[in-house]
């Protein structure tokens, strides 16, 4: 295929490769081919960082106002799926409740409490699974705490988040929907509207509503994206903290001799913002 000999190393790139040891891999497609069709995503995959955000300052070309997005067929039109001035209608009143300032004086005390209500709860075994008892848990309860609905707790938000994710991988590998998680986007729905209607001071979702920014039906579709930002990539980035420190004592012992560094370095940063940006892939050059 013309394909292939346009982009030999995405071509000959590989699921088990991607999934257990991707950084070999990646860093020979930045050196060599920082723009290349991988078949086995089905899509470009931009490996070098000047180029990956020239892909994301163009929405002209690369977009994900796509009735193809999947996400956005399960939660309707968010700030996930929209271009320009929508997306920034969309995304600007949560931005300033996830600067790094507001975070900090927001969640430092309740983070703290959960997890080490999670660490005593595995302490006298010695030992856990960190993703399903430590990482995932805490990252829930924290984006629960967040949305701050009045009738739902982390167990709820959890069950929502994952029906709702099966959606939406069911629509991308090509199937029908489960209809689960048209159920628990309604659901979502019904928490996300008593919250509103019951106007807590405490609630992004209340104040987003209250702006005038937002319908309720956005606030709802905004809601099920923080659910997706706030806790696979944070139940990713804890889990694969650990794992960085394990494998490097130095670093790990760095962290025991002073372990105010890492809220140190977030007050020293501008701003922090969990939601992420993806764009629709269009077909293979022939």
């Amino acid at each position: 295929m013309v394909t292939a000999r346009r982009f030999p190393l995405g071509s000959a790139t590989t699921l088990t490769e991607l999934e257990d040891h991707p950084h070999p891999r990646l860093a020979l497609l930045r050196a060599h081919e920082p723009v290349s069709w991988v078949p086995v995503l089905g899509g470009w995959l931009v490996t070098r960082r000047d180029l990956a955000l020239r892909v994301m300052r163009d929405a002209a070309t690369f977009t994900v106002d796509d009735p193809r997005f999947s996400t956005a067929q399960v939660v309707g039109p968010s700030m996930l799926s929209l271009e320009g001035a929508e997306h920034k209608r969309h995304r600007a009143p949560f931005t300033d409740p996830f600067r790094t300032q507001d975070v900090h004086d927001r969640f430092t005390g309740f983070v703290e409490q959960e997890a080490a209500r999670l660490v005593e709860r595995i302490r006298p075994r010695g030992s856990a699974e960190l993703r399903r008892e430590v990482a995932g848990p805490l990252a829930v309860a924290v984006v629960a705490e967040s949305l701050g609905l009045v009738d739902a707790d982390a167990e709820a938000v959890l069950s929502w988040y994952d029906a709702i994710v099966g959606a939406v991988s069911d629509i991308t590998a090509g199937l029908s929907a489960n209809p689960a998680g048209a159920v628990a986007f309604d659901q979502l729905r019904g928490s996300v509207e008593a919250t509103v209607t019951a106007g807590s001071g405490a609630s992004l979702l209340v104040a987003a509503a209250e702006s005038k920014r937002l319908t309720l039906p956005e606030v709802v579709a905004n809601a099920a994206v923080l659910m997706f930002g706030g806790i696979e990539t944070t139940e990713g980035m804890i889990a694969n903290v650990v794992l960085h420190l394990l494998a490097h004592p130095d670093q790990l012992a760095l962290v025991r001799a002073d372990r105010t560094w890492p809220t140190r370095r977030s007050r020293n940063r501008s701003a922090w913002n969990p939601l992420r940006r993806s764009w629709t892939a269009t077909p293979p050059p022939t």
